[in-house]
């Protein structure tokens, strides 16, 4: 078994000594006590197995009264206790005498419990490892442990059956896996533990029978940690008493080193007087005055320059009401200077200790397999995000430096961050520095600078991160869990558009819609959006079976209230397409079936017509003969002036669209938009694609540009359009500047 070393042998000994010395009055009255109420000596003496097998005598006060036999395992309900003893066995303060044993050097303060030799198995190997250490009077499973005799009462068959067999092999693990991690550190926080579990007994959290019972040798993963875990709750529970107490030690010191600051030292025999008696005053005044100003309550490692603007209101206001008090009952017999001494100690005392926790966690938190990160844009955005990832435990990011375009930032640093430079410093920097991400933090920046700055990092291939933009931030706050990876609409020369959803759900609740081409990129965004505003039906039209399996388990899985029936059907098959009419009666059709890839139509013309134009006039007349009361037509910014097959069917579809609308029988519409991000058929993928195989990314022409807009935008469109758009119009998305198809590319 490794073990680490615990506290220093000299350590413990004067702790010990110490400790016998200072609670001496304490001993002296519990022997008093035990000697009058109970016949028999005042010390309880047995023999214990210590370090490497040595017995020795441990000695505590006696808590049973004198009588022959009885069991040797002791539970809360042994008649052989006395009175006395259970108020001793209840606080732990029979075992004070073992500090002795701690001077003589048989036992440690901190140590696995010695046990009696019927209880030792020495065939074990675990109980053989724990017997290379000195025993102790009190350690983790010690505490973990505390109302062991209230355990044992709740064992209703052999008790001493249940020692051997269940209770010592569950103390025998949790002793192995506390020297495992044995150091002087943690010994020191298992003293004060203990020294807590006095005060508050509620901080032992003990195991049940049936938890041991069920251990069988192999202890739950938590039990080494319960105790901490249950100190750590309780001084939570009954922080405030804690940090009244401290505070209330702060206010004695700082007004005892402002009466020797003000006589260098030596305080006169009266005014000692005087502060003696008016040291209730003081710690009561000032106590009292932090109330209202809350210092009771802020969160120590979150301390900021409001908790200091509360501590100076609040020693500020019982500063002068002390100062009145004080002059008022002596007069002039106390300096005035004193009070302002007093008053500057105790805002540097408050303000420390707050300062000192908040640099205390910043300082020591370790960040294990962090990425090291490189901010692009030192402003309040950045600022924010170092902040956080100094405050969150939790973030995998740690950050290396500022780049920002203003040169009077270079050489800076915010919250101990330094701006390396400028865009110009960037190669130097990077190599450098060698961050794995770059951040742009500019969440107010305009396109065009987010384009300019992935740009310049273009040749770095790095991951490059982004904020949201601050219009979708509810209030101008940014955090480290909103970064997120670079995206394409993060490129896009305008502000994503955002039209009022209203009208488009007035028109869909509780109406029968259809959508053809319902598994594609825009008919299957089209399809969720359309469930979101609760029509009565949704008819998925999709003549590809995995397509439609795909958006109707989607569907599904969103849990939308909405009567939902996939349709697998050819839109060029006008039987099916009456059948289906006829079935569901749809007050809606969006026709979003159609070939779109630009190059396989210029060699399947015959395709591309029968799809397109074929299939959009048997929709179109489908939908008039079955009485919908909307058609709306997809269809492209290449219907303007047709340069492709593909664009002159679109053309072609918008014309027939028209033609039906002059009967008015159903309002006919048609919406027009540019290139989809991330749409099958586009660029965009056929780009990730290359990337993901190691490039080359391929370009048709270096001067290509091309419109583009999301997914979620063309079918807010498309939507909008219905709602509000008038029989045979056509309506258009402003995309705003064209996008180099190259830059893109990069």
């Amino acid at each position: 078994m490794s073990r680490r070393s615990g506290l220093p042998r000299w350590l413990e000994v004067l702790l010990a000594g110490c400790g016998l010395i200072l609670l001496s009055p304490l001993l002296v009255l519990i022997a008093a006590l035990v000697k009058l109420t109970s016949k028999g000596p005042v010390l309880f003496s047995q023999r214990r197995v210590g370090a490497a097998g040595r017995m020795f005598v441990i000695r505590k006060f006696r808590t049973m009264a004198v009588r022959s036999g009885g069991p040797k395992v002791t539970a809360r309900d042994d008649a052989r206790m006395t009175a006395v003893g259970r108020v001793l066995r209840k606080l732990k303060l029979d075992e004070l005498p073992e500090l002795w044993n701690v001077v003589r050097g048989d036992m440690a303060l901190v140590g696995p419990r010695p046990e009696v030799p019927d209880y030792v198995d020495w065939a074990d190997p675990i109980s053989r490892s724990v017997l290379r250490v000195r025993p102790g009077i009190t350690d983790p499973m010690t505490l973990r442990l505390r109302n062991e005799e209230e355990l044992m009462a709740g064992v209703v068959s052999d008790r001493e059956a249940f020692y051997r067999t269940r209770l010592r092999p569950f103390k025998l693990q949790g002793y192995k896996t506390y020297l495992a991690t044995r150091s002087w550190l943690s010994d020191v926080l298992v003293l004060a533990r203990s020294v807590a579990a006095v005060i508050i007994p509620k901080l032992a959290v003990p195991p049940s029978v049936r938890d041991i019972e069920e251990s069988e040798r192999e202890p739950r993963p938590d039990h080494a940690d319960a105790g901490a875990r249950d100190v750590f709750k309780t001084l939570v529970r009954y922080r405030r008493w804690f940090v009244g107490l401290f505070e209330a030690g702060l206010v004695v010191l700082a007004h005892w080193l402002a009466l020797r600051l003000r006589f260098d030292g030596e305080v006169p025999a009266h005014e000692a007087a005087i502060f003696f008696k008016v040291l209730p005053w003081i710690v009561g005044l000032r106590l009292l005055a932090f109330v209202p100003f809350r210092l009771y309550e802020g969160y120590w490692r979150y301390a900021s320059i409001r908790d200091l603007q509360h501590i100076v209101g609040a020693v500020a206001s019982s500063s002068v009401a002390l100062y009145a008090l004080v002059r008022l009952a002596y007069d002039n017999g106390y300096p005035r200077s004193v009070f302002v001494i007093d008053a500057v100690l105790l805002v540097v005392l408050l303000g420390g200790v707050r300062l000192m926790s908040r640099v205390a966690r910043e300082w020591w938190r370790p960040v294990k397999n962090a990425k090291r990160m490189l901010i692009f844009g030192a402003g309040d955005a950045g600022a924010m995000i170092v902040r956080e990832m100094i405050n969150s435990p939790d973030h995998p990011y740690v950050a290396v430096g500022f780049i920002d375009d203003d040169p009077a930032k270079a050489g800076l640093s915010i919250h101990g961050v330094p701006v390396l430079g400028t865009r110009e410093d960037l190669p130097t920097i990077m190599k450098q520095s060698g961050p794995s991400e770059v951040l742009i933090a500019g969440p107010r920046a305009n396109v065009a600078a987010v384009r300019s700055m992935v740009l310049s990092l273009a040749p770095y291939k790095v991951t490059i991160k982004t904020l949201p933009n601050i219009r979708d931030l509810l209030d101008g706050t940014v955090q480290v869990s909103q970064v997120r990876t670079l995206a394409i609409e993060d490129l896009l020369p305008r502000a994503t558009v955002g039209l009022d959803p209203r009208p488009a759900r007035r028109l869909l609740e509780g109406k029968r819609v259809m959508v053809t081409g319902a598994g594609g990129s825009i008919g299957s965004e089209l399809c969720r959006q359309v469930a979101s505003a609760r029509p009565a039906s949704l008819i998925l039209f999709e003549r590809y079976e995995n397509s439609l399996y795909t958006i109707a388990k989607d569907l599904a899985d969103r849990s939308h209230r909405v009567g939902v029936h996939p349709v697998l059907g050819d839109v060029t098959d006008r039987g099916r397409l009456d059948a289906v009419m006829e079935e569901h009666r749809p007050h809606i059709v969006f026709h979003a079936a159609a070939h779109k890839h630009v190059p396989l139509m210029e060699t399947n013309p015959c395709e591309a017509v029968k799809n397109n134009v074929i299939g959009t006039e048997l929709v179109a007349a489908a939908a008039e003969r079955h009485g919908a009361d909307r058609f709306v037509l997809i269809s492209s910014d290449k219907a303007v002036n047709p340069s492709s097959v593909m664009g002159a069917t679109k053309r072609i579809d918008e014309l027939i669209v028209q033609a039906y609308s002059a009967r008015k029988r159903t309002s006919f519409i048609t919406v027009r938009f540019g290139n989809v991000l991330g749409s099958s058929g586009s660029v965009v993928p056929r780009f990730l694609e290359q990337i993901q195989a190691g490039g080359p990314v391929t370009v048709t022409h270096p001067d290509m540009r091309r419109y583009f807009m999301l997914t979620s935008e063309a079918v807010t469109l498309v939507l909008h359009a219905a709602a509000t758009g008038r029989n045979g119009g056509t309506y258009v998305l402003d995309m705003g500047e064209q996008i180099s198809v190259l830059e893109l590319a990069r």
